[in-house]
């Protein structure tokens, strides 16, 4: 009797679904699953059965949620609310304490996951490939590869990255450089961060042959959730730039900026990173190493990828540098 008692609610255990986001549809429909999150046209949930569905607010009834959500009813402000119940159509009660509050699916802007500033080890990163060959009055040949991986345990984040660059014309090489870059940031609270940051770059054909930089800032988290995050940081750096002929070594000041948002469901991201730099004496006027681009999801894994990459660096007339790339690849991401 016992064995069988024991069957029995093994058996009921197993069969009591697991708990998950659930959407009513206005054409009747309900989907389960879990919400990932709503940019203001798109809902995104996670099903077992179709992976990522962005689906659209307006054909939604109602929802429901056992999880913390964020919703934002506005641009700049939002309430973290413990779960979210379902009510009648057009409507969502959140529940946040011993006062839930309905309010219209109208009136909601957007819903994430809130983020806390202590967490488990995570791990994210990109990488995109851009290939082109021309045949013509002369054979090009471009090569371009950038990887940008990002981890976070408790207070801590490291970032890492990685570009190459490579282009032969009639099979003489007229471009050849690479980069790498290592910040830390450290979180002060869940906005401001101290960042250490060191970048090298390597080009063996233009004048400018290495840059080093090594620097430390403080930083500022404006956002970083399911749609997106940007951050700035000032840094004062230590500079060592070596030209074919001789070589300057100087203090600076730099902004770098990282900025990516997620848009129609997460079908397309935007992105943009780099810094703007300011030397401290008069090696040269400003620096400015950037890129800015448009992911297009092709599955929940890669995509297609065009972007704009600028390398400038304006001062002196034998010491500059102005290089743009016009970019158009695919990438994988994880």
């Amino acid at each position: 009797m016992l064995s069988r008692s024991l069957l029995c609610s093994l058996l009921l255990f197993t069969l009591v679904p697991a708990s998950a986001d659930t959407l009513w549809l206005k054409n009747g429909d309900r989907l389960t699953g879990t919400i990932k999150a709503f940019d203001g046209s798109k809902l995104v949930i996670y099903t077992s059965f179709g992976g990522e569905l962005a689906v659209d607010w307006s054909s939604i009834a109602t929802l429901e949620s056992t999880r913390p959500l964020l919703v934002k009813q506005d641009e700049y402000y939002g309430e973290i609310a413990k779960s979210l119940d379902p009510a009648e159509d057009g409507y969502v009660t959140l529940v946040n304490g011993s006062q839930p509050r309905t309010v219209e699916l109208s009136s909601v802007r957007q819903i994430v996951k809130p983020k806390p500033l202590l967490t488990d080890l995570s791990w994210s990163g990109t990488l995109d490939v851009a290939l082109n060959y021309k045949d013509a009055d002369s054979e090009t040949e471009d090569h371009h590869v950038s990887l940008d991986t990002k981890s976070r345990h408790g207070r801590w984040r490291h970032n890492t990255t990685g570009k190459y660059n490579r282009e032969l014309s009639n099979d003489v090489e007229t471009e050849d450089n690479y980069q790498l870059g290592y910040a830390l940031d450290h979180f002060i609270d869940d906005k401001w961060f101290w960042q250490g940051r060191f970048d090298y770059k390597r080009d063996n054909i233009q004048d400018l042959r290495r840059q080093r930089s090594l620097g430390s800032g403080p930083g500022y988290q404006f956002w970083d959730n399911e749609l997106g995050s940007f951050s700035l940081a000032s840094l004062a750096n230590r500079s060592d730039y070596t030209y074919v002929h001789g070589e300057d070594r100087f203090h600076a000041v730099s902004l770098y900026w990282n900025y990516n948002r997620y848009l129609l469901g997460k079908r397309f991201e935007l992105y943009s990173k780099g810094e703007v730099g300011k030397p401290l004496n008069n090696v040269a006027d400003y620096s400015l190493d950037g890129e800015a681009g448009v992911r297009y999801k092709v599955t929940d894994w890669a995509w297609l990828n065009m972007r704009a990459e600028r390398d400038l660096i304006k001062g002196a007339e034998n010491k500059q540098l102005d290089e743009t790339r016009y970019l158009l690849g695919f990438g994988v991401g994880w």
